[in-house]
């Protein structure tokens, strides 16, 4: 496969520009969600536009007189490119770059780049090229110049400038063969799938707001060693875990890739497999950071984009983190933190302290028992490697040795009573 990480950075200094529909829509809190964006692909935010307009201009985004400005700041600032806050048209792209003679890039651009220096294994990487050749597709004529101006740096990582200089046939071949790579993986999936319920393990995937602490809890819990930064995206690909409490019950936990508003639709499409653990998954733990202004709207995106991947029905646990960055403490504190009505438990919690996890742990021994069945059998000595199996993949309560055999008390997974009660 060819590399994705182009190692070549060249730091750009880029303006932010986007288009105001409307007083509601957060245009300005989304623009300081770019320049996270922009600074984790490795450029400086020098200067920020927003446009009020009814509607973005379908021709070049921005009006002419706005561009007119845009253009002036460029030269005033030094800036290297700017950054839209939406996703643009090829028309869009290559009309606003003659326009301003600079590098234009989008949301999507900055974010498949992030992904792309991120992506560690072999599937992310499938899937990030994945999303990166749709994207170019239809962007090749557009995007030529822009490559050609600046080279590398962000929006250019993966694929790059020469796979961009090939005709559309081959890069159509080389996305139906990623396809089928990813196929093979899935496939790998699904039998790693397949075997833990032979286990009968039961599964929670942690989701939510990316950067509200997924691979913290996770590294908190299970000590997985996951990469957690301060950052957006820090870690992408999913890592699995198991979680042993301390009444002897455990569950597998899988930690996902973080939402973010405008998730590009190429991304949702070809992180499907990885997302599917979500689908697959018993719990749904959703970490919503609770010091974060935008908390609201984040939790929106998380359900919105839990609802588009036919995520639903699921046991929800929302699991409000970062309760060590509010302001306050007692009752003003507690106030501070409002209530998750959809969800079937929420707990407050601060990974990094640790403080909440006793209780977060307790709903969770409370959701796997409700999903066990209670067991009381007698078994003779010549059937002790019953006994086993109930320690396995049951919890134990009870254990007393008798002249007929060994009492037994215990909650195990439905698919195991039968057996166990079989001769």
């Amino acid at each position: 496969m060819a590399d994705l990480i182009d190692l070549k950075e060249l730091e750009e200094k880029v303006i932010l520009i986007a288009v105001s529909t409307g007083d509601e829509d957060g245009t300005p809190a989304s623009l300081d969600e770019l320049s996270e964006l922009a600074s984790t692909a490795g450029a400086v935010t020098v200067g920020r536009v927003i446009q009020n307009r009814e509607k973005v201009h379908p021709g070049t985004y921005l009006g002419k007189g706005k561009i007119e400005e845009v253009k002036e700041l460029i030269w005033e600032l030094g800036a290297t490119g700017v950054i839209c806050d939406d996703e643009l048209s090829p028309a869009q792209l290559r009309n606003l770059e003659d326009a301003l003679d600079t590098k234009v890039m989008d949301r999507t651009m900055v974010i498949l780049d992030i992904f792309a220096a991120r992506a560690s294994t072999r599937e992310g990487k499938i899937q990030v090229e994945l999303a990166q050749l749709k994207y170019r597709a239809v962007r090749l004529v557009g995007m030529r110049n822009s490559l050609s101006r600046l080279g590398g740096g962000i929006g250019t990582r993966g694929p790059g400038e020469k796979k961009l200089e090939t005709d559309r046939r081959l890069i159509h071949q080389r996305i139906s063969q990623l396809k089928e790579e990813l196929e093979d993986v899935k496939r790998h999936r699904e039998i790693t799938r397949q075997q833990r319920e032979k286990n009968f393990a039961l599964s929670g995937a942690i989701v939510g707001y990316t950067n509200a602490g997924k691979s913290t809890l996770l590294n908190r819990l299970t000590d997985a060693g996951i990469l957690a930064e301060d950052k957006l995206f820090a870690t992408l690909d999913p890592t699995t875990r198991s979680y042993r409490m301390e009444d002897g019950q455990q569950i597998l936990l899988t930690d996902t890739v973080g939402f973010i508003r405008k998730l590009p639709h190429h991304l949702i499409e070809a992180f499907k497999s990885t997302l599917e653990e979500a689908k697959y998954s018993d719990i749904i733990l959703h970490v919503v950071d609770c010091s974060n202004p935008q908390m609201d709207m984040q939790m929106h995106v998380v359900k919105e984009t839990l609802k588009d991947l036919e995520i639903v029905d699921k046991t929800m646990v929302t699991v409000f983190n970062k309760t060590d960055r509010l302001e306050g403490q007692g009752e003003d504190q507690i106030r501070q933190v409002p209530r998750d009505f959809s969800a079937d438990y929420q707990v407050r919690i601060s990974a990094r302290t640790g403080e909440g996890l006793e209780e977060l742990q307790k709903i969770l021994q409370t959701i796997i028992r409700n999903r066990r069945v209670y067991l009381e059998k007698t078994f003779p000595y010549s059937q002790a490697g019953r006994i086993q199996r109930i320690r396995k993949y049951g919890q134990l309560l009870k254990e007393e040795y008798r002249e007929e055999g060994v009492a037994v008390e215990a909650y195990v997974p439905a698919e195991l009573f039968a057996g166990l009660y079989g001769d």
